[in-house]
């Protein structure tokens, strides 16, 4: 094939793509199904605290497009959730004095501790909020210290009907046959931006993505904090492992990949569907968790977003050399051993998962 014949095919490709990847107007089949999920999931799951209630979100791709292409390739429907009695707040904080409306008038607040693992923390234990009559506001008690959650206190032990999936919990469609199967996920709630995360919100950014108005939307959002250890500890059963929790920034990257270009949302699900097809997400023998997940595609994704000019995605428009080109990249993290966390600054998303050259 020919320089010209590959321009040609690299043409038909980005104007079919371009042509069949549309702007959702309306609610779509997996909409109904995610709202539908996540009425399942909000009864199905409890812990010990019966007068918990169950607050989920739903993440993932479906809440991360806007465009609807031909083809969507979502296999199943994600969905995060807390429980209205849990909180946690960064290390120093002061406990708060008012919470949003979907809490209970008894909050256990936990302190998010650095365990010097970048992205992972533990929590701490520390207040006791109770919600005054006379004027909503909640007053505080506070634990003595050195009490920890472990990951494992909000599992599959407590939710009936899952599987567990690393920190999800796979349902399958046995309530209805027409319903697309979900991953769970247990969350404790952070109403405010972690400090493991300060520096994001404030780095320099050369192109102006993202504006403020989606910087401070984010920031507002705060995060969760999800009960998985660190591969390596897991691989080591490590003590300190069934005290680490994730730092989540489901919420943030819902936000900022819905303030994406559509030309650039079209390239994520262009770059999502190659590596499912190539299967780059699957272990040899799938005796053991892949090395790469749609995670580093995602993260991929932001920091070309922020890292790259507009002219770069518009000029010139070709999607499949945009799509060589962030491969190319992917390449170099993954020879370096390298891919940088979007919202954290010293974690390394391939840390332990491959030997370097």
């Amino acid at each position: 094939m020919t320089m010209a014949d590959e321009c040609d095919v690299s043409e038909i490709i980005t104007t079919f793509l371009l042509n069949t990847s549309r702007l959702r107007q309306r609610l779509s089949t997996r909409d109904v199904h995610a709202a539908v999920r996540c009425g399942f999931e909000a009864t199905k799951h409890a812990t010990n605290e019966r007068e918990a209630d169950v607050i989920p979100l739903i993440t993932g791709s479906v809440a991360e497009f806007y465009v609807d292409p031909m083809f969507p390739h979502v296999g199943d429907i994600d969905v995060m959730f807390y429980f209205s009695i849990f909180l946690a707040i960064p290390r120093g904080h002061p406990p708060p004095t008012q919470l949003p409306a979907e809490f209970h008038n008894y909050v256990k607040v936990h302190e998010i501790i650095d365990k010097n693992v970048p992205g992972y923390v533990a929590l701490e234990l520390r207040y006791l909020l109770t919600q005054r009559f006379d004027d909503d506001r909640y007053e505080y008690f506070e634990y003595d210290k050195g009490t920890y959650m472990l990951n494992n206190c909000l599992t599959a032990s407590e939710c009936g009907g899952t599987t567990v999936h690393g920190p999800a919990l796979t349902s399958g469609p046995e309530e209805s046959s027409w319903l697309l199967s979900t991953d769970s996920v247990i969350c404790i709630r952070c109403l405010s931006w972690p400090s493991q995360a300060a520096d994001w919100p404030t780095r320099h950014r050369n192109y102006g993505w993202p504006d403020s108005a989606t910087l401070d939307c984010v920031v507002s959002n705060g995060c969760d904090l999800v009960g998985v250890a660190h591969r390596q500890c897991r691989q080591h059963a490590c003590k300190s492992s069934k005290h680490q929790w994730r730092l989540s920034f489901s919420r943030a990257e819902i936000v900022l990949i819905n303030s994406w270009m559509p030309l650039q949302q079209i390239a994520y699900h262009l770059l999502r569907v190659y590596v499912k097809t190539k299967r780059l997400t699957e272990s040899v023998d799938n005796s053991e968790p892949a090395v790469m997940s749609n995670y580093h595609i995602k993260t991929l994704m932001l920091w070309a977003c922020e890292l790259k000019p507009r002219s770069w995605w518009t000029e010139n428009l070709n999607l499949v050399r945009i799509g060589a080109e962030l491969l190319n990249t992917l390449s170099v993290w993954l020879s370096d051993t390298r891919c940088p966390h979007y919202f954290v600054s010293n974690c390394n998303l391939l840390a332990g998962m491959l030997s370097p050259r």
